[in-house]
């Protein structure tokens, strides 16, 4: 990373969804914690790559830093002084400017009645920004930007197939020329050829404007391939946090090394030869998690401790931090 100067610092976030019961007099009877004391801190520029099995909570943690699902509580400062929680009315709408989102589904993501340039231009219009000119050839040069035709602009998403939709809608990402873009899941839905086409889209767009990503995916390899950094979640909670190679070449959490060994190798003898580590049990239900650490009840190395308190997420060397009251490397056990 050429510049080490923070964007977002994200403190001690927690996202909780009621469970009601009742027809009419709906009452709350409990809770899922789905983002449950959450922190770390993402620098201009640079990619973080966050990981873990569905029902972790990445999606969750996405969503909760634009405020498209309001936090419980916690603390998400923009350049170390603007705390996006406690924005509104106009100053909220200032900040989302700078941070803006890429869905997973690209076909629902887009109004199939709006054309491809209305829906390019919309953040720009509620924004306030630019006449009806200079927005049609700002639409003209975003399109330009993510490898479409600018005559485009008037067609619809039906016209279009899954890859293209999704250069749409990063197009309509960058309208307001934002500081972070977050990609949920922005190449689960497309063919294997597509997605590396869309991640040499987005490095070249970071590379020429200077965009920060968090980039939220199943698939560790393709996180390994685009991001600085990866954050491996589960149950709510991040449970290591490294530069990319130091997480892939030494693991110190058993969550993540059970998630690398479960990567393939495209080298059949390495494959056939290499251990893999299996987890026994499910990930348990995020509205009743287990006390102490989340992930005791599938762990090989649990102790009483693991049971009985919640591990901090300390450094264990220079960015490489870990949620574990025994890391190391993997166990004959495991």
């Amino acid at each position: 990373m050429p510049e080490r100067r923070v964007l977002l610092q994200v403190r001690d976030l927690k996202t909780y969804f009621p469970i009601t019961r009742g027809l009419l007099l709906r009452r709350a009877v409990g809770q899922v914690r789905a983002v449950d004391g959450v922190s770390f801190d993402l620098y201009r520029g640079e990619t973080l790559g966050l990981v873990g099995e569905s029902g972790s909570g990445k999606t969750t943690v996405g969503r909760s830093l634009i405020r498209l699902q309001e936090p419980t509580s916690g603390a998400i400062l923009l350049d170390g002084e603007d705390d996006l929680t406690q924005l509104s009315g106009q100053a909220l709408k200032q900040a989302r400017q700078r941070l803006q989102m890429v869905f997973q589904d690209p076909y629902a993501a887009l109004n199939p009645r709006m054309a491809v340039g209305a829906i390019v231009a919309e953040p720009l219009e509620v924004l306030g920004q630019l006449g009806r000119a200079e927005r049609r050839q700002r639409v003209a040069e975003l399109l330009d930007l993510v490898g479409l035709d600018p005559a485009f602009a008037s067609r619809y998403p039906h016209e279009f197939s899954g890859g293209q939709r999704q250069r749409v809608g990063i197009a309509r990402a960058l309208a307001p020329e934002p500081d972070l873009i977050v990609c949920d899941e922005a190449i689960a839905s497309l063919d294997v050829s597509i997605q590396a086409q869309v991640v040499n889209l987005l490095e070249g767009l970071q590379k020429r404007l200077g965009i920060a990503y968090l980039f939220i995916a199943h698939d560790l390899s393709m996180v390994r391939h685009i991001s600085n950094r990866v954050a491996v979640m589960y149950l709510g909670h991040i449970m290591e946090l490294a530069d990319k190679a130091a997480l892939h070449d030494d693991p110190q959490h058993p969550y993540t090394q059970a998630l690398i060994s479960a990567v393939p190798i495209p080298d059949p003898k390495v494959e056939k030869e290499r251990r893999r580590i299996v987890l026994s049990g499910d990930i348990p239900s995020p509205a009743n998690p287990p006390s102490g650490c989340v992930f005791h009840t599938r762990c090989a190395r649990r102790s009483a401790l693991c049971q009985a308190q919640v591990p901090e997420l300390r450094a264990l060397a220079s960015g490489h931090y870990v949620a574990c009251h025994h890391p190391g490397p993997p166990t004959s056990a495991g």
